[in-house]
């Protein structure tokens, strides 16, 4: 177990490990984020969809 805290305090403190670190947390929040706020976005998706399918219907009569 001491190995593996040290191996990831040397990752932690590393500056090159830092840099895939913070975009590991960015994608993280991002895909939280789409899952709490999922019924909303495919609800305006939905009313996106359906007006651009009407509009397409008009055009096309």
């Amino acid at each position: 177990m001491g190995k593996l805290t040290k191996a990831w305090k040397s990752f932690w403190r590393s500056e090159s490990g830092l840099g895939t670190l913070e975009i590991i947390l960015i994608i993280a929040v991002i895909i939280i984020i789409a899952l709490l706020f999922k019924d909303w976005i495919i609800d305006m998706i939905k009313r996106l969809m359906g007006k651009a399918d009407d509009q397409a219907d008009t055009i096309f009569d």
